[in-house]
């Protein structure tokens, strides 16, 4: 008889899609298994145990059977930490949370632990929770996430941080270049 070991960590949702019709794919930024995607069965059915929980941003506790044969993981159980509500506000806080949510599944392997990019996120996140963005936030991000995946050191290289990224993994976001002339534009427009 096989036992199925229950891992629990916290993570924030990067991403949903269809599976079936009851079931979604619910992809993770977790603290404790880096980037990974679950299953989450009978998520689309109206009482299933999921429901008001699995939503872009949001941060959780969540449950999760990892599965041997695959890098698909059955999701078990979300308690809601921090739905981040603050981001749902205005459409350029999202979009920039959307930016950095691609630059993250970009630059990360699946199923790779990295403590610090899911701290990074949710610093983040709560920022944008409080704040609307600009184009030094989002620097910063671009700039620490480079350090976290260790292509950019700023005491050696002084090259953009952006560009480092975009140069290891082959591309950066397309979302990039009308986000950063939208804060442009705020920018320029708050200083009148």
């Amino acid at each position: 008889m096989l036992t199925c070991t229950v891992d629990t960590t916290g993570a924030i949702l990067l991403r949903k899609r269809k599976l079936s019709d009851t079931s979604l794919i619910v992809s993770w930024c977790t603290e404790a298994f880096g980037c990974i995607q679950t299953v989450a069965k009978g998520a689309r059915r109206p009482k299933s145990p999921f429901a008001g929980k699995l939503d872009l941003f949001f941060e959780a506790e969540i449950s999760i059977v990892r599965s041997r044969k695959s890098d698909l993981h059955t999701l078990t159980e979300v308690v809601l930490k921090n739905p981040f509500s603050g981001i749902r506000s205005n459409y350029l806080r999202t979009q920039t949370a959307a930016y950095f949510v691609e630059l993250i599944e970009i630059c990360t392997e699946r199923d790779h632990r990295e403590p610090e990019l899911f701290m990074l996120l949710r610093r983040a996140f709560g920022y944008l929770d409080a704040n609307d963005p600009t184009a030094r936030a989002v620097a910063h991000f671009e700039t620490e996430l480079a350090r976290i995946t260790g292509v950019h050191d700023m005491k050696r290289l002084k090259a953009d941080p952006a560009f480092a990224l975009g140069n290891l993994f082959g591309r950066l976001p397309l979302s990039r270049t009308p986000l950063l002339k939208t804060l442009a534009t705020e920018a320029k427009d708050s200083s009148k």
